[in-house]
C-alpha cells in the first residue's frame, strides 16, 4: 500500500468521514485518503466544505485563532476546543454530503473503493437510516455534525469529534458530549483575542543612570479592555458569546539581574484603569509605584527591558448561561532597549 501523506487531512479534520470509511467492510481509516499510482494524493476540490465550522467572529480578533495572534497566551497551557458538534438544516446537510459525494466520484483518478465508501456513507442519509436527508422534516429538527475550528484544522485535537452526523428533533438535547454551547463559543472566541500594540512609557526613556529609578506605566487611555464575539447561526440555532479581556497587572523584566524592581515582587497592579504612574517633575528621588532601578552600567550595549501584562478574561452569552471561569492570559510586549550609564562625577 502506498504511503499516505496527511496535509490533505484538513478536509477530514474531525474524522467524521474517516470514521464512516472505517466502518465499511474491508476498509481502514489508515487507507484514507486514497493515493494515486505514484503515491500522491487524489483529492476533491471542496476541501473543508462539509466540516468547517459555521461559527463567525467579530470584535478585536487576530484573524487566525489558536491563541497565537498578537502574542496573547492563556495561562497554564490552556487551549480551547478544536472541534465540536453543530446543527445543520436538512437542506444544508444535503448540500454538504452531495458536494462531498460528487467531488469524490467525479474527481479524475479517484480509487473505486473510495467512491464506493463515500457512496455508502451518502446512502445512510439519502436512502438508508434516513430518507432524502429528512427534507420533509425541515423546521422540525436538524442534523448535528462534527465541525472543526478552521484555525486549527491541522491540529490533532481536531480529530476528537468522530461521531457520525445524527438527526436531533427540536427540543431534544444533542447526544454529543461536545455539542456546541455558549461555553464552547466563549472558549473559541478566547482564541481570537487580539491585544493592541502598546509600548510601556518609561522615564527616563531609553537612557538612564545607575541607581536612578526608571518609572514605568501604562496609561488607561491607551490600554483598554478588548472583546471578541463568537456567533453560531446554523440549522435554525442562533447562539453567541462575548469574551472580554481586561488588563490586571504588569510584570517587568529588566534584562539583567543587576537591577531592583519596584515593587519588589515585580508585579505592578492596575489602579483606576492604569498601571503605574507617570513621572512628575521633582520625583527623581522617589521610589516609583512601578519601575526599575539599574545597579550596573550596560557598558557599550543596552538592557532589553520587557513588560508582560496579565489580562483577566470574562464572558457573557445571549441565553444568559452561567459563565464558567476562563483562565487569564498574558501579553508580552516587545523589548525596549535601555542604555544605563554611570553617573560621572566632576573633581577639582
Amino acid at each position: 500500500m502506498h504511503a499516505v501523506r496527511r496535509p490533505w487531512r484538513n478536509w477530514l479534520a474531525t474524522g467524521t468521514v474517516a470514521t464512516a470509511i472505517a466502518l465499511l467492510p474491508g476498509t481502514a481509516a489508515a487507507d484514507w485518503p486514497p493515493t494515486d499510482s505514484q503515491g500522491g494524493q487524489t483529492t476533491g476540490t471542496r476541501q473543508g466544505q462539509a466540516l468547517e465550522s459555521k461559527v463567525s467572529f467579530s470584535g478585536s480578533t487576530n484573524g487566525s485563532g489558536g491563541n497565537k495572534g498578537k502574542g496573547f497566551v492563556a495561562a497554564n497551557n490552556w487551549t480551547p476546543p478544536a472541534c465540536w458538534y453543530e446543527p445543520r438544516s436538512p437542506a444544508e446537510f444535503q448540500a454538504a454530503v452531495e458536494a462531498f459525494y460528487n467531488d469524490t466520484v467525479n474527481y479524475p483518478g479517484q480509487h473505486s473503493y473510495a467512491k464506493t465508501a463515500v457512496g455508502q456513507y451518502r446512502d445512510i442519509y439519502k436512502n438508508g437510516k434516513y430518507k432524502n436527508y429528512n427534507l420533509d422534516k425541515a423546521g422540525q429538527g436538524a442534523f448535528w455534525v462534527a465541525a472543526y475550528d478552521p484555525a486549527r484544522r491541522n491540529d490533532p485535537a481536531a480529530s476528537a469529534c468522530s461521531d457520525l452526523p445524527e438527526w436531533v428533533p427540536n427540543g431534544t438535547p444533542p447526544p454529543f458530549r461536545q455539542a456546541i454551547t455558549p461555553q464552547i463559543l466563549a472558549e473559541a472566541a478566547y482564541s481570537r483575542i487580539s491585544i493592541p500594540d502598546s509600548e510601556v512609557s518609561l522615564a527616563p526613556a531609553a537612557n538612564t543612570k545607575v541607581n536612578l529609578p526608571t518609572w514605568a506605566w501604562l496609561d488607561k487611555g491607551v490600554f483598554k479592555p478588548v472583546s471578541v464575539t463568537a456567533t453560531l447561526d446554523a440549522g435554525g440555532t442562533t447562539l453567541s458569546a462575548t469574551v472580554t479581556a481586561t488588563p490586571q497587572s504588569m510584570r517587568l523584566k529588566p534584562g539583567t539581574q543587576d537591577a531592583t524592581l519596584h515593587p519588589g515582587s515585580g508585579e505592578c497592579t492596575i489602579n483606576d484603569g492604569s498601571i503605574g504612574a507617570p513621572f512628575a517633575a521633582g520625583s527623581e528621588s522617589q521610589t516609583p509605584p512601578c519601575g526599575v532601578t539599574y545597579l550596573r552600567s550596560s557598558g557599550s550595549g543596552t538592557y532589553p527591558l520587557q513588560a508582560t501584562v496579565t489580562w483577566a478574561v470574562s464572558w457573557t452569552s445571549t441565553n444568559n448561561a452561567a459563565p464558567t471561569q476562563l483562565p487569564p492570559g498574558t501579553f508580552e510586549g516587545e523589548p525596549q532597549n535601555v542604555t544605563v550609564q554611570e553617573i560621572q562625577a566632576v573633581t577639582r
